[in-house]
C-alpha cells in the first residue's frame, strides 16, 4: 500500500508486489525526476522498514501502463 501510495502521489504509474523471499518487485514509469524520487523512496521504505538496498534497471515498454496497482 505504501509504495501505491507513494506513486500515486508522483503520478507514476505501474505496479508492485511483494515477493515470497521478503523482497519487493515494482515498475514504474513517469517522469524521470518522478521515478528518481520513487528509486530515494524506495530506499527508505516506510515507517518500520528494513531496507538493505535497491536495484533498478532501465527498461523500454511497448505499452505505457495507465494505473498504479498492486500485483500478486
Amino acid at each position: 500500500m505504501w509504495a501505491r501510495d507513494e506513486a500515486l502521489r508522483l503520478g507514476l504509474t505501474g505496479w508492485v508486489r511483494n515477493e515470497a523471499d521478503g523482497s519487493v518487485t515494482a515498475l514504474i514509469a513517469g517522469s524521470d525526476t518522478a521515478i528518481s524520487t520513487m528509486i530515494d523512496r524506495f530506499g527508505r521504505g516506510p515507517a518500520g522498514a528494513s531496507v538493505s538496498g535497491v536495484e533498478s534497471e532501465a527498461t523500454q515498454l511497448a505499452e505505457m501502463p495507465t494505473d498504479f496497482r498492486i500485483t500478486a
